[in-house]
């Protein structure tokens, strides 16, 4: 491994994860960098569902924190050092971080679903340290350059952008289609906006919360609804794919009915384990289920729907903290006018 050059100090800041509700500032060693990796001296972190997951309950699932670990997973800066097999040129460049690493051999690598790799190796998931820190280190082709032209807040919501061009990339979504999407948070209002770059011309998204499905219509939606209202499920909306961005059983199932035969279902939001679900539904009209593991393959997409003005993340930044300030972050995440929290290194 490559220590870090003499132009970066040897030990950084670091909001560190040390047990559920106990976050702290602490100091700790910079990266060494893998012959293929670079540093990047992070300059904005996007706060995700994951995140405050961990944060409050030091798990996802199978995913469980059992040492101290630095969350944090959307990020964007600037590359100080690389590591012995990647050019010096890169040095200076502003990137948005991919942040997984991949074996690139398994039987999921070699058939370019590097995201579910068996091997993973992800930002803020335990127990791989994530970015809210001043540098992180990633492979050099997951360091993705970015036009002069982009924010670096917008660098790094291009992780988040991933999911929402992932999911409609499951849901099919083309020139056309018709989509309905539960959940009006960041993700939901991501794939609203995705949706409407990749040319569906449809596209409902329902919510309990009136603030929310205001926003849903300044980013892409053509409807909104109130699922406290209004009945999903008999409402007859017969789209072509229904986007899960809630983790609410309620909202997957009324979703499920609210696809037309042959239509597609992808599950975005984390939510319980288990749920049910209208099975004959599914088998009668031959729907197609999946879920959303991350992404592959997304990052050079959103970065020029970025650059060509299709999408806007830049809107979604709703309050900036610095490292100081990562649990007031996490708190804000939760709130229902927060759309994204950014932590600033």
């Amino acid at each position: 491994m490559t220590a870090p050059s003499a132009s970066v100090a040897e030990h950084m800041r670091a909001s560190v994860l040390h047990a559920p509700g106990d976050v702290r500032v602490d100091t700790v060693p910079v990266p060494r960098l893998d012959p293929d990796q670079v540093l990047v001296r992070i300059a904005a972190v996007g706060v995700c569902g994951s995140d405050v997951h961990y944060f409050h309950e030091g798990r996802i699932g199978s995913f469980v924190v059992e040492q101290p670990m630095i969350l944090g997973h959307e990020s964007a800066g600037t590359i100080v050092a690389v590591g012995a097999a990647v050019s010096p040129d890169r040095v200076g460049e502003r990137v948005s971080i991919e942040p997984q690493c991949a074996c690139r051999h398994c039987d999921q690598c070699k058939h370019g679903r590097y995201n579910l790799c068996t091997s993973m190796e992800f930002y803020a998931t335990p127990p791989i340290d994530g970015a809210f820190a001043e540098y992180a280190a990633i492979q050099t082709d997951h360091a993705h350059p970015i036009p002069d032209t982009m924010s670096i807040e917008a660098a790094a919501l291009c992780e988040p952008l991933s999911v929402g061009i992932w999911a409609n990339q499951k849901a099919q979504t083309t020139p056309g289609s018709s989509v309905f999407i539960a959940g009006a948070g960041p993700i939901g209002v991501i794939a609203a906006q995705v949706a409407r770059a990749f040319g569906a011309t449809r596209i409902i998204v329902s919510d309990p919360v009136a603030e929310r499905r205001e926003v849903a219509l300044r980013f892409g939606a053509t409807e909104v609804v109130d699922p406290m209202v209004v009945d999903v499920a008999t409402a007859d909306y017969e789209v072509d794919a229904f986007i899960d961005a809630s983790g609410a059983e309620p909202a997957v199932r009324a979703g499920i009915h609210a696809v037309a035969p042959a239509g597609r279902v992808v599950l975005v939001g984390m939510g319980a384990d288990e749920i049910r679900l209208p099975v004959s539904r599914i088998q009668n009209r031959e729907l197609v289920v999946t879920g959303v593991f991350r992404y592959a393959n997304t990052w050079p997409i959103a970065i020029r729907l970025i650059a060509a003005g299709l999408v806007d993340v830049d809107a979604l930044v709703t309050g900036r903290f610095g490292l100081d300030e990562v649990e007031a972050a996490l708190d804000a995440a939760t709130r229902p006018d927060t759309l994204k929290a950014v932590v600033v290194p």
